[in-house]
């Protein structure tokens, strides 16, 4: 009985190679395993493009942080100029009111030096006669010193301006 079995087995194989049914399925079965190597091997590949994806994916997020801590940081410096802003005009109308005044008592203490090297020359000029009577040479020395006198004396003396002490002293009169 077995022998029949094994005999039908062939005649089977037989009738399926001659009618090409066998070599569909082998065909079938060689194209199922190329295409499980091909899905293997674009795995393969995918999993080392992995890293690479998961780097750039980092990079990508990390230029997103900084760009927006970039607009947080231009938005503040905006909000931080318009809270000064009325603070800066302050501050310029200080600065001139100061400068206005500086400007008056040069003024003023030019005006005060013109004065006194004209009295000192109209002085001069006084001592000059008087001594124009005793001799030539006494007159040339005395005008020579009242020269020189004058010289020393018309040097505006320039003090240096203290912001601090005008700023003090406008914070605490207003």
């Amino acid at each position: 009985m077995s022998k029949l079995l094994e005999y039908g087995r062939k005649a089977m194989f037989y009738v399926r190679v001659l009618s090409g049914y066998e070599e569909r399925r082998i065909r079938n079965y060689r194209l199922q395993l190329e295409k499980r190597i091909l899905q293997a091997q674009e795995k393969k590949a995918e999993i080392y493009r992995l890293p690479e994806k998961i780097v750039l994916s980092e990079i990508r997020r990390m230029v997103d942080e900084m760009q927006n801590l970039n607009k947080q940081i231009e938005n503040t410096e905006a909000q931080i100029e318009d809270y000064f802003k009325p603070i800066d005009k302050q501050a310029g109308t200080v600065m001139e009111v100061q400068l206005d005044s500086e400007k008056k008592t040069m003024g003023t203490m030019m005006t005060a030096t013109q004065a006194e090297a004209i009295k000192k020359i109209e002085e001069a000029e006084r001592l000059a006669r008087a001594e124009a009577n005793t001799g030539d040479k006494t007159q040339d020395s005395a005008i020579e010193k009242a020269q020189a006198r004058q010289k020393r004396e018309t040097r505006p003396k320039i003090q240096p301006l203290r912001v601090s002490e005008h700023v003090q002293g406008s914070d605490s009169g207003s």
